[in-house]
């Protein structure tokens, strides 16, 4: 695990403890787990078709600058 010690660990989660409290620790690991997730399913999932794009020349039809009066 990263190549991290037992001593280190609890270093880290000392540090982790002092910063953030205890009542918010599981709160900040809920939602890093929860981003991990998604991110995790969002890079596996290359099978959706990417959202369709407007090209420029649809963006000038649809300007109201370009109207010639």
């Amino acid at each position: 695990m990263l190549g991290l010690r037992p001593t280190e660990l609890l270093i880290i989660v000392f540090i982790l403890l002092l910063l953030f409290g205890a009542s918010r620790l599981p709160e900040l690991a809920s939602s890093v787990g929860k981003a991990m997730k998604d991110f995790r399913k969002a890079v596996s999932a290359p099978d959706e078709p990417p959202a369709p794009s407007v090209s420029a020349s649809e963006v000038e039809k649809k300007s109201p600058t370009n109207s010639q009066s």
